[in-house]
């Protein structure tokens, strides 16, 4: 039997901080979620690799390391509102709910939004929201940072709108071999943007770029 708490201790000790994680929080909250409960039950064997990890069709979570920078990148306070943008069964928005003050995790798939309900009763602070992943969430109000979990190659006009003034997003931007993880931080009206690591990811559904024809 595996014991997925010495797992969960190798997985932040030998993947985590050599990283440049230095944020003790999500170190902590890393230590604290068990990711096992967000994988198919046939995979929670594979739970705590350095790795994407599919939970069903095209939809992975991000390889542990990427979403702890990402998330260290959104440079964070307690009271912070954040938006997770394509949360599958619901990891990522739970390690942000250890983080921050108020979790909004949008999702638009019935299976992979009962996964994640499931998986994040315990934590009050974490609502777990139906829609088309590409309109962010209106109804919510602006937030502090918007984390998109999962790659995308364009990026909406409706989340610089979610956005507070100030606010940051992180996402992992382009597909393979040529992403790269990109943190913007909203001034006014503007959105700019800039490289932070490299990094890959599985696509989210709706973000790919319109193909272009030449003839």
């Amino acid at each position: 039997m595996t014991d997925f708490a010495a797992a969960r201790r190798h997985m932040v000790d030998g993947q985590v901080r050599p990283a440049d994680v230095t944020d003790l929080r999500i170190i902590s909250a890393m230590q604290a979620v068990a990711r096992e409960r967000f994988v198919p039950p046939e995979a929670v064997g594979l739970a705590y690799l350095d790795r994407t990890l599919s939970v069903g069709g095209t939809r992975c979570l991000l390889k542990p390391v990427v979403l702890a920078k990402l998330i260290q990148a959104l440079e964070l306070e307690p009271t912070d509102r954040v938006l997770v943008v394509g949360c599958a069964t619901g990891y990522a928005a739970a390690v942000l709910g250890h983080i921050a003050g108020q979790v909004v995790a949008l999702e638009q798939d019935d299976a992979l939004i009962q996964a994640a309900r499931a998986a994040l009763a315990s934590q009050p602070n974490v609502i777990v929201a139906k829609g088309p992943l590409v309109e962010g969430w209106e109804r919510g109000g602006a937030f502090d940072a918007i984390l998109v979990d999962g790659a995308i190659e364009i990026l909406p006009e409706a989340f610089r709108r979610q956005l507070k003034d100030g606010g940051r997003l992180a996402c992992v931007l382009g597909g393979a071999p040529q992403a790269s993880a990109m943190l913007y931080r909203r001034s006014g009206a503007e959105l700019g943007g800039r490289a932070i690591f490299d990094a890959a990811a599985a696509p989210l559904p709706g973000f790919a770029k319109t193909p272009v024809f030449a003839f």
